[in-house]
């Protein structure tokens, strides 16, 4: 599904948002205090920490009027704050994405899906 198509004197751009998906979730994972990404079908109270190579399924990339709403399925890290981690995310995300796709992120929804103890 193409998110996005830019017209430009060379031609047209078109931006998948399978693309957009993983790069914010490359950028999701540089935050501290993100273990992963988690499935979006929680079923039976389970939470599965994604793999990297599979992480865009705990993403969702929406596009309205030219905005994206991007929302997030993540696992955090034991003993950090869940709010500190969240406004990093969303600050760092917005800004990555923008400057990758040159679409403007509207919003970016965090639903936070477990905790998990790291060594």
């Amino acid at each position: 599904m193409k998110v996005s198509s830019m017209d430009t004197h060379m031609g047209n751009i078109s931006i998948d948002q399978e693309v957009i998906a993983q790069f914010a979730g490359n950028a999701a994972m540089e935050c501290f205090g993100v273990v992963g990404m988690a499935s979006m079908s929680v079923r039976d109270g389970l939470v599965k920490l994604l793999k990297k190579d599979s992480m865009t399924r705990g993403i969702q990339v929406l596009l309205n009027n030219n905005k994206l709403t991007i929302n997030f399925h993540i696992i955090v890290s034991y003993g950090v704050s869940i709010l500190a981690v969240a406004d990093n995310l969303i600050d760092s995300v917005k800004y990555k994405v923008e400057e990758f796709a040159g679409i403007e992120v509207e919003k970016i929804n965090i639903f936070v899906e477990g905790v998990r103890v790291i060594d």
